[in-house]
């Protein structure tokens, strides 16, 4: 699937989740649900997808991991916050 059409599906599920359980909720509980979302709409998704960093050649297993790895193309790092404070505007 065209990456542009991917982001737009996340994004849809991603609206589509948070309507559904609306705000307040714990990270886990959104990721393992947009997860459900994005394969009920036909996209592959990984969860909790580990990254090594690379060191001078070295693959070495530092623990990262992104919570969401769609269609081995699209990163989907999900945050969960009580309030929304100036330093979450970009």
């Amino acid at each position: 699937m065209e990456i542009n059409r991917v982001t737009e599906c996340i994004i849809g599920a991603a609206m589509a989740v948070h309507r559904a359980l609306g705000p307040g909720l714990l990270e886990s509980t959104y990721e393992a649900c947009l997860a459900a979302e994005l394969e009920e709409r036909g996209l592959e998704v990984e969860r909790q997808h580990p990254v090594p960093v690379v060191y001078k050649g070295v693959h070495l297993e530092c623990g990262y991991r992104v919570d969401l790895l769609v269609d081995r193309a699209v990163i989907v790092e999900l945050k969960a916050a009580p309030d929304l404070h100036p330093i979450h505007s970009a």
